[in-house]
């Protein structure tokens, strides 16, 4: 059936990713947006595209006078203000039209990494041991080393580079006032696990599925920490984008596809996720899946994890636009 979309998503302007020369992960939502609006005409829907912008007063008049049948969401977030990704979202449910993705509560949940390990580690689901630290925190810093140092509320790895990783006291106090600074004032500390890097993409509602598992394959030059940095996802000119290669599926035996499977469909669940979501993993050195984030309504632009794992498993992108879609309708 014929649907009438509105694709709504946040129109990149100059924010203070731009400063920071982290620009990048927010200009490439239109390439998203473009993809996605292609697919859905290919599959016989009718399309209006809704670039929004601030203030978040503004966007509950906008979006209900859309005379149309579901919001296609792909709103991240204004720029500088995470927290928005949610708000728009429970603006939708307000609304009471179908939305795609995820809920406010399970994207405000995932923004949040330190809430989200609480409940994982509440569920006994494995995740690297963690801090919550600000400098003047530091002498009650009771992990091992190497630990990697991130913001505790940013998402498309705002503020991960090769510093971002410490092998000791001096450089784990520069990266936190670095974080704190620029990030809110919460600096997220984690025990750097330098295993494989999965990611499973999940789909669905009550009965998820899990479509394939993908490996990030690092060959990068000795010295650098073995991560997905901001650039290994965004800058072109960087020795991480060019060194960090995406290989879906991944090289996996029967036994580990099982538990990455289980694993990520757990943590799936348990943030309530609806309708697509990519949880990330390390395996640590008995081999296993540790959860480093889950991502509901994740980037799906063609070249994206979710897309290849969607395409590994017969669908193609349209198809694979077209489901996400339809699950926002779908009760199981």
């Amino acid at each position: 059936m014929a649907l009438r979309v509105a694709l709504v998503y946040n129109d990149p302007i100059p924010d203070r990713y731009s400063q920071l020369g982290e620009a990048d992960a927010i200009a490439d939502v239109l390439e998203e947006v473009k993809a996605v609006y292609d697919a859905l005409l290919e599959m016989g829907h009718s399309v209006i595209k809704v670039p929004l912008i601030p203030p978040i007063e503004s966007i509950p008049s906008i979006l209900a006078g859309l005379d149309v049948d579901i919001f296609f969401n792909l709103f991240e977030g204004f720029a500088g203000q995470p927290d928005t990704e949610a708000k728009v979202a429970g603006i939708m449910a307000v609304l009471g039209k179908p939305f795609t993705g995820s809920s406010a509560p399970t994207l405000a949940l995932a923004l949040d990494k330190v809430k989200t390990k609480e409940l994982l580690i509440a569920a006994g689901i494995n995740t690297p041991r963690y801090q919550e630290l600000r400098p003047e925190q530091i002498s009650s810093f009771n992990l091992r080393f190497p630990c990697i140092v991130k913001p505790a509320a940013e998402d498309a790895s705002h503020g991960v580079n090769q510093d971002s990783v410490v092998n000791d006291t001096a450089a784990l106090l520069v990266q936190i006032e670095k974080i704190c600074s620029l990030f809110g004032g919460r600096a997220l500390v984690e025990e750097f696990i330098d295993g494989r890097e999965l990611s499973s993409t999940i789909m669905g509602i009550r009965k998820p599925i899990v479509l394939s598992v993908s490996e990030i394959v690092f060959s990068l030059p000795p010295g650098l920490p073995n991560m997905l940095t901001f650039g290994a996802k965004w800058l072109t000119d960087d020795v991480y984008f060019h060194h960090t290669d995406p290989v879906c599926p991944a090289k996996v035996d029967d036994a580990l596809w099982a538990h990455v499977s289980e694993v990520s469909t757990a943590a799936y669940r348990l943030l309530a996720c609806r309708g697509y979501a990519r949880v990330d993993m390390r395996l640590d050195a008995d081999g296993h899946a540790s959860v480093l984030e889950v991502n509901p309504n994740p980037d799906i632009s063609i070249t994206s994890g979710a897309a290849r794992q969607a395409s590994a498993i017969g669908l193609t992108y349209p198809q694979f636009v077209d489901r996400i879609m339809q699950l926002a309708f779908d009760s199981e």
